[in-house]
């Protein structure tokens, strides 16, 4: 697996807000292995931190292993995808049985959202309510799609997007990393062009902050990344901080096709 440390710009931040007096999301971005993984905790009195704790941890070091012992040309976007369902499976049981053996874990659970960069593309895994965006030419996109009750609401009509930024049910999931013995990892593989920035962050942000207002801020702050990323956590407390707030953002900044023909390898011998 080549190293992505030239290729992608990483800024992470993480606040517990103005309400919340302890953090429950976890983050971290392995940007040698070219990983990101962020979750948003729940449960009882520190049962949510140590959901999101087990998830990202787990995530981090067992597919950044995978990763590292993967060849690049057989890691496509579909065998990035698997990678990311089978370390979310492992993250749930693990989370599921930490639950099910200790009492004062019982019912722990968390949201997901993980993105591998690999040949030019980026696998994005989730579950739950955290999102991943994408800022492109100056436009914010988002690319996940919430597993949660006010997002199938949307999706039937019974409420606009304008009703949705006021709803009571804005915290109620449909799935979740750890709650039940099996888990469904949504899963997709999108092109990446040079200059595009990500942005994984948990509901705190995505709840507090409008979209046009983190397209503003990326776009005018994409120069700082790491500014950007303190600057959304800033405007999410700033607009009242309900809940932990967590962001990682990502830069593309070189290109990163892997080299599978002969010539391409004659070529990184002789650099």
């Amino acid at each position: 697996m080549a190293n992505l440390s030239s290729v992608l710009e990483v800024a992470t931040a993480t606040h517990s807000g103005m309400v919340r007096s302890h953090n429950e999301d976890s983050l971290a971005a392995d940007i040698d292995a070219g990983l990101a993984v962020l979750a948003d905790g729940m449960g009882g009195y520190n049962a949510g931190e140590v959901a999101s704790g087990i998830a990202v941890e787990l995530i981090r070091t067992e597919l950044k292993a995978a990763l590292e012992s993967s060849n690049p040309e057989a890691l496509n976007g579909q065998g990035a995808e698997q990678l990311i369902v089978e370390k979310a499976r492992r993250a749930n049981n693990a989370i599921y049985q930490a639950a099910q053996s200790q009492p004062q874990y019982s019912g722990m659970g968390t949201t997901l959202v993980v993105a591998v960069w690999c040949d030019n593309r980026m696998a994005v895994g989730h579950v739950g309510d955290s999102r991943l965006y994408r800022l492109r030419g100056g436009t914010l996109e988002q690319i996940t799609r919430d597993h949660s009750l006010l997002q199938e609401q949307i999706d039937s009509g019974m409420i606009t997007k304008e009703q949705a930024r006021n709803s009571q049910n804005k915290n109620l999931v449909t799935r979740a990393v750890g709650i039940d013995p099996e888990v469904e990892t949504e899963v997709h593989t999108y092109p990446v062009e040079l200059g595009d920035i990500f942005l994984l962050c948990s509901d705190g942000l995505s709840d507090m902050v409008t979209d046009e207002d983190i397209e503003l801020t990326l776009s005018s702050l994409q120069a700082n990344l790491q500014l950007a990323a303190e600057q959304l956590v800033q405007q999410a407390n700033d607009n009242g901080g309900r809940d932990n707030v967590s962001v990682i953002l990502v830069r593309v900044a070189q290109d990163f096709a892997a080299r599978t023909g002969m010539l391409d390898k004659l070529k990184a011998w002789f650099r």
